[in-house]
């Protein structure tokens, strides 16, 4: 008789330092990598609810890399905040394993891994007001301020070259090179905004900006704001943590936040870069994050938000190009599409940039 996830789940649950039975285990969130699962469970006391994830072994090929990476990442953001008002709902927080390690490996190989609820604050798939953009980019800058200081050694690289803008390139120019499934020729516009932008795909690299921890996917959807205040509570979804630079997770909110349009918008018409979203990310971030900047680091703040924009652009090209083989599609040109909304917020950017970074200028 064929197991459900629900028990697989529950099966899981029992393997982790927790007193109690659960009273139900019910999928939760919108993400897409991993599977997830709000547990509630009956304690001495009120009922407590936690969040139950395996992890995405096809995205994530060590798991125990990535979960040393985040045990770790959060050990220490806990110690820099103890003594901060409501600092177990400022960082995530990850109950062990029975063996003593901070996941599960189930009989199949799966990796789980169980974390506190954090009550009363909650996530948005898209932003609703500048006051809630400050409040994300805040919670992102703070998150690097804090982890500034993370003790040797290294973390893990949990996806190589995430971020490596000249490699994403080149793995572009070689599926408009084969061409695989006869392409190329829907893309032509795509294909030749690509190769006019090869400039700007080493910036960031060349600039010799210091090594951070950052997020690396800092979509607006990843901060946890209060229910009361609208504060950014909480910074979540950690698999992506690694060594990174500090542009590479502003650059991506701005991409993700600055437009009201869905990354896959088919209306060109409703794509463009809001400038009072950017100031209210440039304002957020830089309140926390600016005493741990260097000069270049800013100066870099608008610019970003262009290349990361143009990276995962070319990321979908280069999908289609090679017949979808690693985004998930739901439609004939799916990927072309998305490519072309972050092609087109590109062209926003640049319309804007001059007075991005003045803007950045008169902050910093």
């Amino acid at each position: 008789m064929a197991v459900s996830k629900e028990q697989n789940a529950i099966a899981a649950l029992r393997q982790f330092q927790i007193d109690g039975e659960p009273v139900s285990v019910a999928p939760y969130g919108s993400g897409h990598i991993n599977d997830t699962y709000c547990a509630v469970f009956q304690q001495p006391g009120p009922q407590a609810r936690y969040i139950l994830q395996r992890i995405n072994r096809n995205v994530f090929k060590d798991p125990r890399a990535l979960m040393q990476n985040i045990q770790r990442v959060t050990a220490h953001l806990a110690t820099r905040l103890a003594g901060e008002p409501d600092c177990g709902r400022r960082v995530l927080t990850l109950i062990p394993a029975r063996g003593g390690l901070s996941w599960h490996v189930d009989e199949e190989g799966s990796y789980w891994r169980l974390y506190r609820f954090i009550e009363n604050a909650r996530t948005y798939d898209a932003v609703e007001s500048t006051a809630q953009a400050f409040q994300a980019a805040r919670a992102f800058g703070q998150f690097q301020k804090l982890l500034a200081d993370l003790p040797a050694p290294r973390l893990h690289d949990t996806i190589p070259d995430f971020h490596h803008t000249p490699k994403r390139f080149l793995a572009l120019e070689q599926a408009i090179a084969a061409d695989a499934v006869d392409r190329a020729a829907l893309a032509k516009a795509e294909i030749h905004f690509a190769l006019a932008h090869r400039p700007i795909t080493s910036v960031l690299l060349d600039a010799s900006l210091p090594e951070r921890v950052t997020h690396n996917d800092t979509k607006f959807n990843n901060v946890m704001l209060d229910d009361t205040t609208g504060e950014g509570i909480c910074v979540i979804d950690l698999d992506t943590v690694m060594p990174g630079l500090a542009l590479y997770d502003f650059g991506d909110m701005v991409r993700t936040t600055t437009s009201p349009s869905r990354e896959d918008e088919q209306d060109l018409a409703k794509v463009t870069m809001q400038f009072p979203m950017f100031e209210a990310l440039v304002r957020g971030y830089l309140s926390a994050a600016g005493g741990v900047l260097t000069k270049e680091e800013k100066q870099l703040l608008a610019f970003s938000g262009k290349l990361i924009t143009f990276e995962i652009g070319i990321r979908f090209l280069a999908d289609y190009l090679a017949g979808d083989i690693y985004f998930k599609v739901h439609r004939e040109g799916h990927n072309l599409d998305r490519c072309r909304t972050q092609f087109k917020l590109v062209e926003s950017i640049e319309h804007q940039e001059e007075a991005m970074d003045k803007l950045v200028q008169s902050i910093a």
